[in-house]
């Protein structure tokens, strides 16, 4: 240990269990279980059900749009939405009149199944928060959004 270069934490911490990022990311991997989890009983996968919601509240969003709202590259979201598509659940068109992005759009089929694996979700998200005192979920949302907005510089 001692002939590796020492950096100084960013804070008072035992050891790398007691990081923030470290938090974050046994956060994230616990509430990813939860909903791969939850979600089987819909056949539908976390990126799916991601691409279903934004497409709920932004109807016409393109490929390039889904991707940055579900974390994930352009090519894994063809491979969602193609995943979609053959399910029946979105549709998009083969070619646009205009520009180059194809707008995608919930079926049906595809507004039944988001809202039956909606509350599955919503109960996740209930426990989670649940956790904690509902007078610091206001502060926790703002500190997460300040943490992302400091990276994303």
């Amino acid at each position: 240990m001692e002939d590796r270069a020492r950096v100084p934490a960013p804070h008072p911490a035992e050891d790398v269990t007691e990081h923030v990022g470290y938090r974050l990311k046994r956060a994230s991997a616990a509430l990813r279980g939860a909903m791969d989890k939850a979600l089987r009983e819909y056949d539908l996968t976390v990126p799916q059900y991601s691409c279903l919601e934004l497409l709920d509240e932004q109807p016409g969003l393109s490929n390039a749009d889904l991707a940055r709202g579900t974390f994930v590259t352009r090519q894994s979201a063809n491979v969602v939405l193609r995943g979609l598509k053959d399910a029946g659940l979105i549709s998009r068109p083969a070619t646009t009149e205009h520009g180059r992005a194809l707008p995608v759009h919930l079926t049906p089929a595809g507004r039944q199944r988001l809202h039956a694996a909606r509350g599955a979700v919503y109960a996740i998200e209930e426990r989670m928060i649940g956790s904690i005192p509902a007078r610091r979920l206001t502060a926790l949302l703002a500190d997460l959004d300040a943490m992302a907005e400091a990276l994303d510089e």
